[in-house]
């Protein structure tokens, strides 16, 4: 019976593990801190989930905000670290409703995530379509891998030392 899920071994990365935990930790305390279970008027702090993924030029960061108007979204960086504000507001649609339960989260929200990679503020771009926000950041170039050339050259031959006793006979 497995109990433990495996992984290969070159597949584990201590950093990365502990980094999901922590993310991990820090929802469970936000939700269980800043939300009620069955609260009445859904106006508790919310944090909106977010993806980032790194390709060979650019960070892409991607988050969820349905019900969200453009026009109540800010996106920055500064000091290397992305910053989406916005506020998703309660509309009521219907006269004399009684509701039993509200469970969507509503209210003012704000996610700020620390980037990996230096990256070229002046060419970020952002897209929002069917409440998703996509961020595309371009890595600086002094953050892009930099490949070696090797040019054809003549062999330096290698010469081992003698040993100083060996020398003196």
């Amino acid at each position: 019976m497995n109990l433990i899920g495996s992984t290969p071994f070159h597949d584990m990365t201590p950093f990365l593990d502990m980094t999901l935990f922590h993310d991990r930790m820090n929802r469970l305390f936000e939700n269980t801190l800043h939300r009620l279970p069955g609260e009445a008027d859904g106006m508790s702090t919310w944090v909106p989930a977010a993806d980032i993924y790194e390709t060979d030029e650019n960070l892409v960061v991607t988050s969820d905000l349905p019900g969200v108007d453009l026009k109540e979204l800010d996106v920055r960086v500064e000091n290397n670290v992305l910053s989406i504000c916005g506020e998703r507001h309660f509309e009521r649609t219907v006269e004399n409703e009684k509701f039993h339960r509200v469970e969507r989260l509503y209210g003012r929200f704000e996610r700020a995530l620390a980037l990996a990679t230096p990256v070229d503020a002046d060419k970020i771009q952002a897209t929002y379509q069917d409440g998703v926000l996509r961020i595309c950041l371009p890595k600086a170039e002094t953050a892009k891998p930099k490949r070696v050339q090797i040019g054809k050259g003549q062999l330096i031959p290698f010469r081992r030392r003698r040993a100083a006793s060996a020398s003196r006979a």
